[in-house]
């Protein structure tokens, strides 16, 4: 058995995999469990109770954690000119036009987050293939088309977060690191479910969180009662 393996089959004797706990409680044991000699990714995944093939329930935006990912966030800006120059001024990790575009489609994907400009777009969408399925195509909906690159590069640097429904419904958002304080990762989780139920779709029939799960990057998955999340 691996390493991984065995620490993976220590920590689930530790809880019990079926029982559903409340949100402050299931982030102080998902701390407790990752083990890993590496600082964790601490992930939150709740499945909606929306159809993701029906445009008007797909859930997509952002949220500004109040606690930051403790991620180093690389970010890539589509732009010229001053606009251009503003977004490396804020710490864009890549800036540039067709240049960037052409490297991009050589395949460097060294980023986390794509920005791009209205009048950059048209040379963007033609990345589709090599952006699409990774997430990273910029979108108007979630502030990476903007015409002030430069605000967005420190937004998304200081903490704000993407995320949009897979095709099952699921929506999947790093909240921290498995070293974070318990209350900074409880209000990390609070401001992505506050988020979720301002967007849920006027059309969404039924309970709208069906399953919801935080997990480190090694460690098993804690269900949480999604009547008891913020508590």
């Amino acid at each position: 058995m691996s390493k991984k393996g065995k620490r993976y089959n220590e920590a689930l004797t530790k809880y019990d995999p079926q029982h559903l706990y409340g949100g402050q409680e299931s982030i102080e044991l998902v701390r407790s469990l990752a083990q890993a000699k590496f600082d964790e990714t601490i992930d939150l995944v709740i499945r909606l109770g929306v159809d993701p093939r029906k445009s008007e329930e797909m859930v997509r935006g952002t949220v500004a954690l109040p606690s930051g990912t403790g991620k180093n966030v690389r970010v890539a800006v589509f732009a010229q000119g001053e606009t251009a120059t503003a977004a490396k001024e804020a710490g864009a990790d890549f800036v540039g036009g067709e240049d960037l575009a052409a490297e991009v489609e050589g395949g460097m994907l060294d980023f986390d987050v794509a920005i791009s400009t209205p009048e950059m777009m048209p040379t963007v969408g033609k990345l589709g293939r090599a952006l699409g399925p990774r997430g990273l195509m910029p979108n108007p909906k979630s502030g990476t088309v903007t015409d002030d690159p430069a605000k967005a590069v420190q937004d998304f640097k200081g903490g704000k977060v993407e995320f949009r429904t897979d095709r099952y419904g699921n929506v999947q958002v790093p909240i921290g690191k498995a070293s974070f304080e318990a209350p900074d990762l409880f209000n990390n989780l609070k401001a992505v479910v506050e988020e979720l139920e301002r967007l849920k779709p006027s059309s969404a029939k039924g309970r709208y969180f069906r399953k919801v799960s935080v997990s480190s990057t090694m460690g098993p998955s804690i269900q949480i009662d999604s009547l008891n999340l913020t508590e």
